[in-house]
């Protein structure tokens, strides 16, 4: 049976949306899944029961897509952000007017819960521009939403991911892997650990107004990350630490791609240490705190990163 409460999340498509999607889905909810382009969403829809998850049209940009996106829902949650700017898509519009669009309308339709993702490391005096947006961007909803709960994760890790998946194919690509910031530190963290996570937030298993940091249970340099792609992958490479300089003027020539594997921003990004926080370990603001023991990386990157090994899934070792 179909749980009466409606929850809406904009950009439920997404890498950790799919998994949002799925769980509140399974717990019962009605779902509304905002996103730009509704036509390439459809495979959220089996994610439920039939009518049970809809896509809907909805920028973060345009506030009456938004408000009619958050009619009647009682919970509503932002995972709408982009990482390189590009076209109409800039961090000020998107990260941090597009959060206060969403939980602005929110408040306005009397909704309760009100959760939005950010990242650890968001700072409005990073050197990364898109770290200073995150921030604004929480700022921006508490202004509007006091009572919203916000989500930092680490490098999140999953089939599908970002990180992990690029270093996967520099693996495949080059004969030797240029590393910038080489010692910065990251705690790599589950997708499906943060999508329950956010959850349990949902289901109403968190506190109002709190700020929690999601890590896994490493805490491992961007080189020993490195090694460990080369490693499920069988590859072979020196690997070659660049001064975060080299990395800057690289990324112009690269800026010209259609999607480019590196920015001048994602450079800077690469020299902060990314790792939850004294501070919340304390205040059991993490996902322990939720009671979710997070997950290492060995239990999940072999499943997705055989596909960069030499001879792809015939590399993988059989019982």
């Amino acid at each position: 049976m179909d749980h009466p409460e409606l929850i809406t999340i904009f950009g439920g498509s997404g890498f950790v949306g799919t998994q949002v999607v799925q769980l509140l889905a399974r717990a019962g909810y009605r779902i509304r899944v905002a996103v730009r382009r509704p036509d390439l969403a459809g495979h959220v829809k089996p994610l439920g029961n039939v009518g049970q998850v809809v896509p809907i049209q909805a920028n973060v940009r345009n506030k009456d897509s938004v408000a009619a996106a958050v009619r009647g829902a009682s919970v509503v949650i932002n995972l709408a952000a982009i990482g390189i700017e590009k076209g109409r898509q800039r961090f000020r519009a998107v990260n941090v007017m597009g959060a206060r669009n969403v939980a602005e309308a929110s408040r306005l339709a009397g909704v309760e819960t009100f959760i939005q993702m950010s990242v650890l490391g968001a700072d409005t005096h990073s050197p990364s521009l898109f770290a200073r947006s995150r921030a604004m961007g929480e700022a921006e909803v508490r202004s509007v939403f006091p009572g919203a709960i916000i989500f930092r994760p680490s490098v999140i890790f999953g089939v599908g991911d970002d990180f992990f998946n690029t270093i996967g194919a520099l693996s495949r690509l080059l004969p030797v892997m240029p590393l910038f910031g080489a010692k910065t530190r990251f705690q790599p963290v589950y997708v499906g650990d943060v999508a329950e996570a956010i959850a349990e937030a949902a289901k109403g298993n968190a506190a109002a107004g709190t700020t929690y940091e999601l890590g896994g249970p490493e805490i491992l340099s961007n080189r020993e990350l490195t090694e460990r792609v080369l490693r499920e992958t069988g590859r072979r490479r020196p690997i070659l630490p660049l001064p975060l300089g080299v990395g800057t003027l690289l990324s112009i020539p690269m800026g010209l791609l259609p999607k480019p594997l590196l920015t001048g921003d994602r450079v800077r990004l690469l020299g902060l240490d990314n790792v939850v926080s004294d501070a919340a370990i304390a205040d059991k603001r993490t996902l322990q705190g939720f009671g979710i023991t997070p997950r290492p990386l060995d239990a999940v990157l072999p499943s997705y990163l055989w596909r960069f090994a030499p001879n792809g899934q015939f590399d993988r070792q059989t019982a």
